[in-house]
């Protein structure tokens, strides 16, 4: 599924079982909420912190997916259409960025 799709399929779940969006701020403060979650799985099981036996079981990617459905959601109310942002920012990283990190000793 593209972001555009990804896009109809989220509007289309809201309509169909969310009421409504929740509005621009309140899923702002639902984004940071995910992205902490994220956050805490990454730094206890990649980073130094040490993985309570709680967090074990949590699923990155289920975190991950819940970080692209806020980011959909505002997308979505915000009249963005994320799949061209997308492919421009992609576009314009890839000129940019072209030969950037070739020669970056701290890759190799």
């Amino acid at each position: 599924m593209n972001i555009s799709d990804s896009q109809k399929a989220v509007d289309t779940w809201i309509k169909e079982h969310g009421v409504r969006y929740f509005n621009e701020l309140t899923n702002m403060a639902q984004l940071t909420e995910e992205v902490g979650e994220v956050a805490r799985i990454i730094a206890r099981r990649y980073g130094e912190q040490s993985e309570k036996e709680s967090d074990k079981n949590k699923d990155l990617g289920e975190e991950l997916a819940d970080v692209v459905f806020v980011v959909l959601c505002l997308a979505n109310q915000t009249g963005i259409d994320l799949q061209q942002a997308f492919d421009k920012k992609l576009d314009f990283k890839t000129k940019r960025d072209h030969d950037r990190h070739h020669d970056n000793k701290k890759l190799k």
